[in-house]
């Protein structure tokens, strides 16, 4: 069976241009199952709790990066 979920490519990664002022990700905003998140603070790169992701794909839509992406596994 394949697990799909999201993952973040950190080399397109980037907070402080997806807000400038607060440094929030919009994908981890987007998450609504709370399974991305920025850990660290803000202005640095979400984390995604890969074994709870739902496969909704609000954060890889919400991404103005193009940075969260698709991986499936098996």
């Amino acid at each position: 069976m394949k697990k799909t979920f999201s993952y973040v490519n950190y080399q397109k990664c980037d907070p402080k241009r997806c807000d400038p002022e607060k440094g929030i990700c919009k994908a981890a905003s987007a998450c609504t199952h709370g399974v991305m998140k920025q850990i660290d603070g803000a202005f640095e790169p979400p984390v995604v709790f890969q074994d709870m992701c739902m496969s909704c794909w609000d954060c890889v839509e919400a991404c103005p990066l193009e940075a969260v992406e698709r991986k499936s596994i098996s």
